[in-house]
C-alpha cells in the first residue's frame, strides 16, 4: 500500500498525505503504479467533460475543461516534463547539454511550441472524438446524446490508462540518466526483475480491465484495436532516449505518456469511423 499512496501523492495534488504517511524508499516505485493512478485522473477528466456537456456547455469548452481539470490535478506535472523533454531534445547537441537543458528551470522556444501543439491537438482530438461517438462516420460537433457522452468518457479513460500502461514500461527498458543527487525530486526509480515485470503486467491488465469493460458495456469495442499504438510509440520513444542520452528521467516519463495518450487520439478516427 505504501507504493500505491506514494504514486497518488506523487502524480496528484490531491492531500493523500492526511491519510498515510510512507517512507521516501516508496517513491522509487511510483512508476509501477502509474497505470492504476489512471482510473482517477482520466476518470477526474472523463467526469469533467461529461457534467460540462450535460449543463448545456459546448463540446469545444467541455473539452477544455477537461484538459484544465487534469492539469489541476496534476499540478501540470506531465506538461512541465513535456517542456523539459522538448526543449532538451530539441536544443541539446550532446547527452550532457540535453540534460543540462531539461534540468534548467527556464521553458524554451521548443517547449512553448511543444505544448501548444500537443495541447492544442490534444483539445481537437477531443472535440473530434465526440462528434466520432455521437454519429460514427462523421466528424460533426452537436450536443451529445447521453449514449454518446457515456462512450466518450469510456473512452478518455481507456486512453489515459492505456498510454499511462505505456510509458510505465520505460523505467525497466533502460536506466536512469542521472543520479539521485542531480534528479529533480530527488529519488531514482528502481529497474524491474523478471518477477517485477511480471508483477507490473499484472498491473497494466489489471487497470486496463475497467476502461476496456466500460468501452465493451458502452457499444465501442472496437477501439481496443488502437491498444498497440501507445506501446509502439513509447518503443520508438525508448530507442531515441538510449542513443540521445543513454537512459531516461522523469522529464522523459511524462512527455512518453502525453505523446503516447495524443498517438490514440489521433489514431482513433482509424478504429471508429
Amino acid at each position: 500500500m505504501n507504493h500505491l499512496f506514494a504514486s497518488l501523492m506523487f502524480f496528484t495534488r490531491l492531500p493523500w498525505w492526511r491519510l498515510r504517511t510512507v517512507p521516501k524508499e516508496a517513491f522509487e516505485h511510483v512508476v509501477d503504479w502509474w497505470p492504476l493512478i489512471g482510473w482517477l485522473t482520466g476518470g477526474v477528466m472523463a467526469a469533467v467533460f461529461v457534467m460540462a456537456v450535460s449543463v448545456g456547455m459546448s463540446v469545444s469548452v467541455a473539452a477544455l475543461l477537461a484538459i484544465a481539470s487534469r492539469l489541476l490535478l496534476t499540478g501540470a506535472l506531465h506538461e512541465d516534463g513535456l517542456a523539459d523533454f522538448f526543449d532538451g531534445f530539441g536544443g541539446g547537441t550532446d547527452r550532457a547539454r540535453t540534460l543540462f537543458i531539461m534540468k534548467d528551470s527556464h521553458i524554451g522556444t521548443y517547449g512553448v511550441l511543444g505544448l501548444l501543439l500537443v495541447l492544442g491537438l490534444l483539445w481537437a482530438s477531443l472535440v473530434q472524438l465526440s462528434g466520432y461517438m455521437s454519429a460514427p462516420g462523421s466528424v460533426a460537433v452537436f450536443t451529445p446524446s447521453a449514449d454518446a457522452l457515456l462512450r466518450t468518457a469510456s473512452v478518455m479513460l481507456l486512453f489515459d490508462v492505456a498510454a499511462k500502461s505505456a510509458a510505465s514500461l520505460i523505467t525497466g527498458q533502460l536506466p536512469y540518466a542521472r543520479t539521485a543527487d542531480e534528479a529533480k525530486n530527488k529519488v531514482v526509480y528502481v529497474g524491474r526483475s523478471l518477477q517485477g515485470w511480471l508483477c507490473h503486467g499484472v498491473r497494466c491488465a489489471v487497470a486496463l480491465s475497467l476502461p476496456v469493460a466500460a468501452c465493451c458495456y458502452f457499444g465501442v469495442p472496437q477501439v481496443h484495436l488502437l491498444l498497440p499504438v501507445p506501446f509502439v510509440l513509447e518503443c520508438l520513444l525508448m530507442l531515441w532516449m538510449r542513443r540521445r542520452i543513454g537512459g531516461y528521467t522523469g522529464d522523459c516519463c511524462g512527455a512518453i505518456f502525453l505523446l503516447c495518450e495524443l498517438s490514440l487520439y489521433l489514431t482513433c478516427g482509424i478504429a471508429l469511423s
